[in-house]
C-alpha cells in the first residue's frame, strides 16, 4: 500500500524549550555565530546548556545550514532558536521552523503591529490560530510525513517566540506590545537602545539601565519571561535579583577572543 502524504507519525520532535518554560524552570542557553554543525554539539556534550542559539541576524549562512544546525541539535538533545533580520523575517522564521528549529527571537520590534506579525509568521493558518504559516514538506514534519496534520499545527503553537525589545519606541509602547498573545520571551537590547535615544554605544548609562529594568519588570509582571544576556558569570547576580531565571551566556568569537588576547599576552610576557 502506498503512503499517504499527512498521516501521523512520530516524526515531530519535543520542543525542548517549551518543555523547560511551561514546568517554569530556569534556561542557560548560548550563541553561536559558526555554522559549523560540530559547534552544536560540542556545546550539547557539555550537558549544561538548553538551548544553542544561532545569531543568523549577523552571519552569512544558506539554508542547508539551519537545517545542519538542527540535525546536530538532536545528536546531542539540546534546544534550538535562530535571531533573525527584520527584513525578509517571514521567510527566514518559516524556513527555519521547517529545518526543525523549536525558536525565534525576532529583532527590531517597534510597535504593537510588529510583535504580532512574529505572532502570524510562526502559528499555522488556521481559523483557530490565525498564523500564515502554511502546510509544507520540510524537514521538521519528515518531509512527507507530517505535513498539515493537527500535530503538525499543535507543534507551531509550541514554537517559542521571543521578541528584541531594543528600541525607543519599543520600550514607550513596551505594556501594550506584551499584551500581544502568544509572546513568550522578551530580550533587551542595549546597543540599538542606546543608538535610539542619541546616546550610541553607552550601554551602562543610566537612561539605559533605566530601560532595562523596566523591560524586565513589565515583563514579569505581565507574564512574559525576561532572559539577559551576559559574557561574564559575575553580571548574572544584578540580573537574578531582578528576578530573571533565564539566560544566554556568551557567544563564540567572544569566547575565542577573550582568551586568545588574555592567554597570547600572558605568552608573550613569558617570551
Amino acid at each position: 500500500m502506498s503512503y499517504q502524504v499527512g498521516q501521523e507519525s512520530n516524526v515531530l520532535r519535543k520542543n525542548i524549550l517549551r518543555g523547560k518554560l511551561d514546568k517554569n524552570e530556569p534556561t542557560i542557553s548560548t550563541r553561536i555565530m559558526n555554522k559549523w554543525p560540530g559547534m552544536v554539539e560540542i556545546i550539547g556534550h557539555c550537558g549544561q546548556v538548553d538551548y544553542v542559539e544561532f545569531l543568523g541576524e549577523y552571519v552569512s549562512y544558506d539554508l542547508e545550514d539551519i537545517d545542519n544546525l538542527a540535525r546536530a541539535s538532536e545528536v546531542v538533545n539540546v534546544g534550538t532558536m535562530i535571531k533573525i533580520d527584520q527584513p525578509g523575517q517571514r521567510f527566514v522564521a518559516q524556513r527555519a521552523i521547517g529545518s526543525g528549529i523549536q525558536s525565534v527571537l525576532f529583532t527590531d520590534i517597534r510597535t504593537v503591529e510588529d510583535a504580532q506579525e512574529c505572532v502570524h509568521i510562526v502559528r499555522a493558518e488556521t481559523p483557530e490560530t490565525k498564523g500564515i504559516n502554511p502546510c509544507t514538506m520540510r524537514r521538521n514534519v519528515g518531509y512527507l510525513l507530517e505535513p498539515g496534520t493537527s500535530k503538525y499545527v499543535q507543534s507551531l503553537n509550541e514554537v517559542v517566540i521571543a521578541i528584541m525589545i531594543e528600541k525607543k519606541s519599543a520600550v514607550d509602547n513596551l505594556k501594550e506590545i506584551l499584551k500581544v498573545e502568544g509572546i513568550d520571551m522578551v530580550q533587551f537590547g542595549p546597543c540599538d537602545y542606546s543608538m535610539s535615544i542619541g546616546i550610541p554605544g553607552q550601554t551602562g548609562h543610566a537612561k539605559v539601565r533605566d530601560a532595562e529594568k523596566k523591560v524586565i519588570e513589565t515583563a514579569l509582571e505581565m507574564g512574559v519571561i525576561p532572559r539577559a544576556e551576559i559574557n561574564d558569570i559575575r553580571d548574572a547576580q544584578r540580573y537574578i535579583d531582578m528576578g530573571v531565571r533565564h539566560f544566554s551566556l556568551g557567544i563564540d568569537i567572544i569566547i575565542v577572543f577573550n582568551w586568545l588576547k588574555e592567554n597570547s599576552a600572558l605568552l608573550r610576557d613569558m617570551l
